[in-house]
């Protein structure tokens, strides 16, 4: 049902009441609340035809009544709703207040004669949080406003935040801008009367972002009325109550709240015409309906193997509100995407842990996180000084300080403030504080579990040699003589000196894989810890047991026992995860290395009159401000984003871009993070700061790729799900077997030592326990993610960032390369190319064409007329050239003006002559009448294009330029031909991506002579030319139904839904956000010949795949077999396998260096 929903002060009549509170003349929309429109006379007729039983009595009262409406920011739940109408409420003059936590937004009904607007703002910011008035009125009833909210897609941090703002706050008739960057919506106040919410959506998309106007469109008028309704309770039934109340002339109403069936309609009829368009919203059920994902990352320690990353998935997918989950072994993270109206990112992270495993939520972007130690805390009362300190600061979201680690957490909002001035706030208290530095490296490699399975190691073998040696001297031995060398009766000396080795291990060196092995019990999984926990745990206990009966009996001969198995069990496979995490530590080299080049401090200075240094100080660069001005010396890292404010220098950006050649920086140069200053001192403004900083987005994004799974990964993932439960049913086999064996066919190297049962449940029990000792999930589970995950860290460290496992395999598997032609192919600026003046008719010097063509153009806002004004200014080496007026601009034809103050601008230059008999004040104030535009333009305009004309631009344009005309006091005196120039190394990549046997093919949505000219220069034969983007869809699912795999090139947002659609979308650098978030792929160097080197990656990746694969099977398809049915070393064997898990690892990272 489509209705209009305001908030419930408009109307909020209960059934037991025979008094009903109405505020006319104000209409707002929120959700599954009422609509009122309409003056206090309409409202009265209104209530006249409501017909209910015994008729009712309608009371209109006028009052000095106000409103207001502020957007709030940091609402989390009704605690935070409720405490916001409390502090409100208790304001003098205050009548009503409603507070929606799901649009952060509170109206509030007062008395202006008792209350401002500002009082109740301060009000709720005094409470801790944050409060915009988006809108007000008084008691001038003409005037009006509207607010509409309009979706905005792409926006990827707080810049294009800032852009948007600007952009759309210049605008005549617009009151106030409130950007969302975490709702993805701008809600704009404006002034109907002068400007048309389309064209605010317009000037949203021409700053490079999707923009689609939602339909909520609120109307705020001023005048406001009090309705009491007088009546009795209707018996009548609701449905036929709701037709009646249609009835009446001018009424129109929809209720989709119980509570307001007594009154459901109220007038309209004093809107505006075009008000109709305001109404179209979604229907109840549909809003309801609407479920919305969230997306959390988290850092997860503790796993071991792939059957780790299965027991996390299986698990979290169990819950409601989890849509989908994808763990990654090698990176350490999970990406959850659940339901925020079930679940919350900490009740993610502790359905994690109470699966074993630890879990740490990753940076959200959206806001800023700080986490500090403040020392100088005595008690609970300078917590809650400092709590109640930052919570009433305006921008802090959320704080929270711990006495005993003398922690705190904050959240912030960074367009507000920063970390600096929170710490500041924090000194000013009379505490002293640090920042708390984040185990993140530490992360990357693997230091913590490095160090872990170390000492396991060390431990284990501390005690392993001595039981190593003793077998050793054992076997050279009589064998049977140890057995009767009892120091008790059942207990020989030997076993006695195995059982004190072995325990320490088994309590001490085991404790790990017991714990892993216990968590994954305890949610019905198993693991490889599992596997190893049952071989050790079976033969110590079986020893214990045997021994202490043959105690209790007091037996001659003490028993056969197996404690050697644990410690030397325990050695070769803490050896083996050492080593394997040392491997893994290898493979995020890249991505630590990217994490290296961040700078560690930063100089801020303090800046005088001229850019003069009034004050230097150095602090940690997580302590950088947006807005900070930053020195950098030569030699140094830029510790931020931003743009130079003065001096001049040479930037060596290769490490991030891949661009060899340094990067010349000067006044209103964007720098980058990491990148290094090569000479000469820099001021430069901060633009981003913290994870906003291209190198912390590039990052992440390597991170995500990381964490997800190419789809061969996947297949293993689910093998290994399986290969626990089989390996114990097969060392349940082999017991079985090998038992019924020995008992039937008695020939199992008997020696008089042992009874032929003790030896037939020897040898049985031996091969068991190797079976469950062999097998080795790990090697197929990190098969895939190892080179993975060295792929995308040498993409990375190439300039190509590579979103995920599914892309690296797939490219490998692409026929066809599809590439645009603007900005992909060519280098997306037109320029001039040739200025050809027509001597017999122009009678005026270059340099004078160049200044009336370059003043007329310089209103143009068509990219050609950029160009060409752009060249103008160049040639004449000159920013500033006449004046135009009288400017038109016919679209696809030209633009015709009228410019003057040339004459004068060439007389204070060199290129200027006098004609005998002139004065420069003759010349100085002439003007001209000018028209530049196509063939169709000049013609509407009178003038004739000669044959030789007309044959100099057919000879452009057959070779994909643009020309164009220029008539100057209506005579035909110039052209011009403007060229999107070809790309250098565009031809070289679509040659040798021919080579390789990929069909190449360009797509624009230029004319058919201007795409065929571009393809012929670079070697494509194959053209889709006057392409509109959702074409571009078409054009590549009718390659993909012919069974061929296809890669889509692009840059601009019209690529996006191709690239989308692609099986590899690979997206410019220099593009816009939208294809970027589209695209698989992404390009840095805005190079080409990386496409071909993306193709390259992935087949080596997929290669390296297949040769670890073809380790971890080979192992494990003849080393279980041979565990199972010959008894050899238990210790060569649990070495072996120790040793395939690194040697997957080993063989991917040899893929690194090469």
């Amino acid at each position: 049902m489509s209705s209009l929903t305001p908030f419930p002060l408009c109307f909020h009549p209960p059934l037991q009441c025979k008094t009903a509170n109405l505020t006319s003349n104000l209409t707002l929309r929120f959700k599954n609340q009422c609509c009122v429109i309409g003056g206090a006379d309409a409202v009265t007729k209104g209530f006249d035809n409501l017909a209910y039983d015994g008729g009712g009595q309608v009371e209109v009262h006028s009052a000095p009544s106000s409103s207001c409406i502020l957007r709030l920011s940091g609402l989390h739940c009704g605690s935070c709703v409720q405490t916001i109408e409390e502090v409100v409420r208790s304001l003098p003059g205050v009548s009503k207040v409603s507070v929606s936590l799901q649009e952060s937004s509170a109206v509030v009904l007062f008395d202006p004669l008792k209350v401002t607007q500002q009082q109740i703002q301060a009000s709720i910011e005094e409470s801790g949080f944050e409060a915009t008035l988006l809108s007000d009125d008084g008691f001038d009833q003409s005037s009006s406003r509207q607010t509409v909210t309009v979706q905005v897609g792409g926006m990827t941090c707080g810049s294009c935040v800032r852009s948007i703002e600007n952009a759309v706050s210049q605008l005549r008739g617009v009151h106030s801008v409130h950007v969302s960057l975490k709702e993805g919506k701008a809600m704009l106040t404006f002034d109907p009367k002068l400007i048309e919410p389309e064209l605010l959506r317009s000037a949203i998309e021409e700053s490079g972002f999707e923009a689609t106007l939602s339909g909520q469109l609120e109307s705020i008028a001023s005048f406001l009325h009090v309705v009491f309704v007088k009546k009795r309770r209707s018996h009548s039934s609701g449905r036929h109550r709701n037709e009646h109340l249609l009835s009446p002339k001018g009424l129109s109403s929809k209720s989709p709240n119980p509570l307001l069936n007594d009154v459901d309609s109220l007038s309209t009829h004093s809107l505006p015409a075009h008000a109709s368009s305001w109404f179209k919203l979604p229907s109840t059920s549909e809003t309801s309906a609407e479920c919305k994902e969230q997306k959390c990352f988290l850092r997860i320690s503790g796993m071991t193997c792939t059957s780790c990353v299965a027991n996390i998935e299986k698990h979290l997918l169990k819950h409601s509100g989890i849509f989908s989950v994808l763990v990654s072994l090698m990176s350490g993270k999970a990406e959850v995407r659940f339901d925020p109206n079930l679940l919350n990112t900490s009740a993610v992270a502790r359905l994690v842990e109470e699966l074993g495993f630890g879990a740490e939520l990753t940076e959200d972007l959206t806001h800023g996180k700080l986490e500090l130690t403040i020392t100088g805390m005595t008690c609970a009362s300078c917590v809650h000084t400092i709590e109640s300190k930052l919570t009433s600061t305006k921008g802090i979201l959320q704080a929270s300080v711990a006495l005993a680690t003398k922690k705190a957490q904050i959240q912030f909002n960074p367009d507000v403030l920063g970390a600096r001035d929170i710490v500041h706030i924090i000194q000013s208290l009379g505490f002293e504080t640090s920042l708390e530095k984040t185990g993140f490296s530490n992360h990357l490699d693997h230091s913590e579990e490095i160090q872990q399975w170390r000492n396991s190691f060390l431990l284990s073998l501390v005690f392993g040699i001595p039981v190593m040696a003793l077998m050793i001297y054992m076997m050279a031995m009589d064998d049977s003589m140890h057995h009767q060398q009892n120091i008790l009766p059942g207990l020989s000396l030997f076993n006695l000196v195995f059982f004190l080795l072995c325990t320490p291990v088994q309590i001490f060196g085991g404790r790990y894989f017991y714990i892993q092995a216990f968590r994954a019990l305890k949610h019905r999984t198993a693991n490889m810890d599992v596997l190893i926990v049952l071989a050790t745990s079976i033969a110590y206990l079986y020893s214990c047991v045997i021994l202490v009966v043959a105690m209790a009996e007091r037996a001659n001969q003490s028993p056969v026992t197996f404690f050697d198995t644990p410690p030397m069990l325990f050695v070769f496979i803490a050896l083996g995860r050492w080593l394997e995490h040392i491997a893994k530590s290898k493979t995020s080299e890249a991505l630590a290395k990217l994490m290296s080049l961040q700078a560690t401090d930063a100089t801020v200075v303090t800046l005088g009159p001229e850019n003069s240094i009034i004050s230097e100080q150095q602090v940690v660069v997580e302590l950088v401000q947006r807005g900070d001005i930053v020195k950098v010396v030569p030699g140094g890292k830029f510790p931020v984003d931003g743009k130079v404010v003065e001096g001049s220098s040479m930037a060596d950006e290769s490490l991030i871009t891949g661009e060899p050649m340094p990067v010349r920086k000067k006044v209103g140069s964007l720098v980058i993070a990491g990148s290094i200053n090569a000479h000469g001192a820099l001021l430069v403004e901060a633009t981003h700061v913290g994870a906003e900083t291209t190198l912390c987005q590039i990052v992440k994004l390597v991170e995500e790729a990381q964490t997800s799974k190419a789809p061969i990964q996947q297949f293993a993932d689910r093998l290994s799900g399986f290969f626990v439960p089989f390996i114990v049913i097969i060392s349940v086999l082999t017991l079985v077997s090998w038992s019924i064996v020995g008992f039937v066919d008695f020939d199992v190297g008997y020696t008089p030592s042992l009874s032929k049962g003790e030896a037939v449940l020897r040898l049985a029990f031996q091969a068991s326990i190797t079976v469950l000792a062999i097998a080795c999930p790990c090697s197929l589970g990190l098969a895939t993610p190892t080179a993975v995950m060295v792929g995308t860290g040498v993409g990375a460290q190439s300039g190509i960032l590579i979103k995920g496992g599914e892309p690296l395999e797939t490219m490998h598997k692409i026929s066809v390369v599809m590439f645009d032609k603007t900005g992909t192919i060519t280098n997306g600026v037109p320029l001039v190319t040739r200025v050809l003046v027509l001597w017999e008719t122009a009678r005026m010097p270059l340099s004078k064409v160049l200044a009336v063509v370059g003043t007329a153009e310089n209103s143009s806002e068509h990219p050609l007329g950029k160009a060409v004004a752009k060249h103008c200014r160049e040639e004449l080496g000159s920013d500033v050239l006449g004046f135009c007026w009288d400017f038109q601009s016919i679209p696809g034809c030209g633009i015709s003006c009228r410019v003057s103050g040339v004459d004068h601008f060439l007389l204070q230059s060199d290129k200027h002559f006098l004609l005998p008999g002139a004065t420069t004040d003759e010349i100085a104030g002439a003007s001209y009448s000018v028209v530049i535009g196509n063939r169709e333009w000049m013609r509407r305009n009178g003038h004739h294009i000669r044959a030789d004309i007309e044959a100099a631009m057919t000879s452009h344009e057959t070779k994909g330029q643009t020309a164009i005309l220029v008539a100057i006091d209506g005579v035909l005196c110039a052209m011009l031909a403007i060229a999107d120039t070809v790309k250098a190394e565009s031809a070289l990549a679509v040659n040798t991506l021919q080579n390789m046997g990929i069909d190449v093919v360009l797509i624009t949505g230029d004319n058919r002579r201007t795409a065929k000219a571009i393809a012929a220069q670079v070697g494509i034969k194959k053209v889709f030319a006057e392409v509109l983007p959702s074409h571009k869809v078409s054009k590549v699912e009718e390659l993909q139904q012919r069974g061929l795999k296809v890669a889509m090139v692009g840059d601009g947002i019209n690529d996006s839904p191709a690239l989308a659609q692609a099986d590899v979308g690979i997206a410019i650098g220099t593009g816009t956000d939208v294809a970027i978030e589209a695209a698989d792929i992404v390009l840095i160097r805005n190079d080409l010949l990386d496409v071909v080197a993306s193709v390259d990656l992935s087949k080596k990746t997929v290669r390296r795949i297949r040769i670890n694969f073809v380790f971890a099977l080979v192992y494990n398809l003849l080393g279980i077999p041979i565990a199972a049915g010959d008894c050899c070393a238990l210790e060569c064997e649990c070495l072996v396998k120790s040793l395939t898990t690194q040697a997957v690892t080993v063989s991917t990272n040899t893929k690194n260096r090469h």
